[in-house]
C-alpha cells in the first residue's frame, strides 16, 4: 500500500473532519497521482522518485536525468550522414510500467501482477512493448536538430523483465533528401540480446 492509499485511509477513519476535505485529498491526491504517471511513462522524474533532474547534454532536450546516457556520432545536422548513430540507455523500474499503464490505459496484468505473470510463458511481470519502444523514439530525440517522427515500424524479439537497462540504437542508413532521414531501429537488454528492432523515417529540422 502507498502513503498516498495509508494518508486516505487515516482520514476516513475520522468521521468528525468535513467532507469536502476528504474530497479536496482525494482530488489533490489523483492529480498527483496522474502527473506523475505522465512524467514517468517518458522517464520524468516524479514526486514519488529520487530521480533528479540534471542540465541536458545537448541544446535540444529539456533537461535529463542523472542515470540515463547518450552517444551520438554526429553533433550538427550537417554532419549528419548514412552510418552515424545515436544510442540512449535507460533502466525501466516498476514504477515506469505502473506509470505506462495508467497514462496509456493498458492494464493488462501480464505487466502489472506478478502472481498472475508467473503462470504464464514469461514467468513474472513483463514490460509493455511500447514502453520498451518508447526509448527508440527518446534515442531519436537526441539526433542533432529537432527530430520529427514519421514512421516506425517494430519487431518484438523478447521480453524485458522489470528493473532491467535497455539500450536503444538508431543508425542512419539513409539520405531521404534535405531533411529526411531512414534508421535501422533497435533495442537490447543488457547482455546485449536485441529486443526489439525495426526502421523509421523521420524528419529533421534545424
Amino acid at each position: 500500500m502507498s502513503s498516498n492509499e495509508t494518508d486516505a485511509s487515516s482520514f476516513e477513519r475520522q468521521p468528525t473532519r468535513p467532507r469536502w476535505t476528504d474530497a479536496s485529498r482525494h482530488a489533490i491526491t489523483s492529480y498527483r497521482h496522474a502527473n506523475d504517471a505522465v512524467f514517468s511513462a517518458f522517464g520524468l522524474p516524479t514526486s514519488t522518485t529520487s530521480d533528479e533532474r540534471i542540465e541536458a547534454p545537448i541544446g535540444e532536450l529539456a533537461y535529463a536525468v542523472s542515470d540515463w546516457s547518450m552517444e551520438r556520432s554526429a553533433d550538427t545536422v550537417d554532419e549528419l550522414d548514412v552510418g552515424d548513430s545515436v544510442r540512449f540507455t535507460k533502466s525501466l523500474p516498476e514504477r515506469d510500467l505502473e506509470a505506462f499503464a495508467r497514462v496509456s490505459g493498458d492494464t493488462n496484468r501480464l505487466h502489472l501482477e506478478e502472481q498472475f505473470a508467473t503462470h504464464t510463458r514469461f514467468a513474472g511481470r513483463i514490460a509493455h512493448g511500447t514502453l520498451v519502444a518508447g526509448t527508440i523514439s527518446a534515442a531519436l530525440a537526441r539526433l542533432p536538430g529537432v527530430t520529427v517522427y514519421l514512421t516506425q515500424e517494430l519487431r518484438f524479439n523478447a521480453p524485458v523483465y522489470p528493473g532491467e537497462t535497455v539500450t536503444a540504437e538508431c543508425k542512419v542508413v539513409e539520405v531521404l533528401g534535405t531533411d529526411r532521414y531512414r534508421l535501422l531501429t533497435t533495442v537490447v537488454n543488457e547482455d546485449g540480446d536485441s529486443v526489439i528492432d525495426g526502421e523509421a523515417t523521420v524528419l529533421i529540422e534545424t
